[in-house]
């Protein structure tokens, strides 16, 4: 494979990578390859019904060759580097490809180690964390398993994945536990590192209205600075004040920092002094700012939205149709608004639907009906819709 050169390299085979490898194989880019060591590919959404007893671990997974876009060439290796003078990617064998474009969407890390003791503690008797596929099925089994004590879910500050998803099976937690008619003998605390529930006007506001329904002590704009697994204990910092709370738990489902993959992080991709690795883009293009043959889309790029799978699809889009007419020395047509969206389950059959932009204001998708009510119907498009659409039509570059 040393010297092999693609129109296209992509780089991650994620929701982001497939569906983009899709979508340009559609718009008559065939000359794509995928980079990308795994196995396996993820519905992430459901992690969240799987943490709370609704989804079975089974629905979010499946081999990453069945998702491949037929005429896509799958490099089953890792990328280490790029060199944006040479058009190279280097890979883990120590091959490398050339290309002539080249998308960089690798996802997130996520660091465990950089609040002490967490990665012990979610890998301990009382931990777990539904940001890892391994570890949500274990999450349900200790929240269903808890009649009594107390129950601490966790967020910590700066970019993840979908950030309102740390709350989720909090609710779905909850809501059993009412069912099963012990929710007032278990104590619920939420460690929120924002300023309010979540950010957005209205949607806020049911979240607090179901926090006050499940007893619920929110505790905003404070952060876990370390844990004791051996102790089952947890130190909590008000960022407010400073001032730092000793809290022992029952059960802790823990969510970490996140980033850039370090290997991203070493390359001339982020802006300068972006601690984080993102790749640094025009948020609205999605071209890289300084290397106008790189783009970047989905959590690893720098774009200014809420990282979640609605934005990505709204940004793969945008991509697409951008990379194509970059090929053509053409000006590029299409602007993402940052846009993103986040599906709360407040209970074991509603959903609240927060549609938002890049500043938090709501951006519904349909105007003037406030999709932000806790709903019934939000439930069936969130649990039954979204995994079918997602399978059938967003990985296949078609929604």
């Amino acid at each position: 494979m040393a010297g092999r050169s693609f129109e296209v390299v992509i780089i991650g085979g994620g929701n982001a990578g497939i569906s983009l490898a899709a979508r340009l194989h559609r718009y008559g880019v065939k000359d794509v390859a995928v980079v990308d060591p795994g196995e396996t590919h993820f519905y992430q959404p459901l992690f969240s019904h799987i943490a709370g007893g609704r989804a079975k671990a089974s629905e979010a997974v499946r081999p990453l060759g069945s998702v491949m876009p037929r005429g896509v060439e799958w490099i089953r290796d890792g990328a280490t580097d790029i060199d944006p003078a040479g058009n190279t990617v280097s890979l883990a064998s120590g091959d490398q490809l050339g290309f002539g474009q080249l998308v960089v969407c690798p996802g997130l890390q996520l660091d465990w180690d950089k609040i002490p003791g967490m990665a012990e503690a979610v890998q301990s008797p009382f931990g777990a964390s539904h940001y890892e596929y391994s570890l949500a099925p274990k999450a349900w089994t200790l929240l269903s398993g808890l009649t009594s004590g107390t129950a601490v879910f966790t967020m910590p500050a700066g970019p993840i994945k979908c950030g309102g998803a740390a709350q989720k099976p909090m609710y779905l937690a909850c809501d059993y536990w009412r069912e099963q008619g012990v929710l007032q003998d278990i104590r619920v605390v939420m460690v929120q590192p924002t300023r309010t529930v979540f950010g957005v006007p209205g949607v806020d506001d049911e979240l607090n209205r179901k926090i006050a329904e499940y007893g619920i002590e929110l505790r905003c704009n404070s952060e876990v600075t370390s844990v004791d697994a051996a102790g089952q204990t947890a130190w909590i910092r008000d960022n407010a004040t400073g001032a730092t709370e000793e809290l022992r738990y029952d059960v802790l489902n823990a969510v970490p920092p996140q980033s850039a993959p370090d290997w991203l992080k070493a390359t001339e991709l982020p802006a300068p002094g972006d601690a984080g690795g993102f790749v640094e883009v025009d948020p609205q293009t999605l071209r890289h700012v300084r290397f106008p043959n790189i783009w970047s889309l989905g959590d690893a790029a720098a774009t200014t939205n809420s990282k979640s799978g609605g934005a990505l699809r709204k940004q793969t889009k945008v991509l697409a149709k951008n990379l194509v007419a970059a090929r053509k020395g053409k000006p590029l047509p299409q602007k993402y608004d940052g846009y993103s969206v986040c599906p709360f389950t407040v209970s074991r059959s509603t959903v609240v639907f927060a549609e938002f932009d890049d500043q938090y204001k709501p951006k519904p998708s349909i105007p003037k009906v406030h999709t932000w009510k806790e709903s019934r119907a939000s439930w069936v498009v969130d649990r039954d819709i979204f995994p079918q659409v997602y399978w059938n039509l967003i990985l296949k570059g078609r929604a």
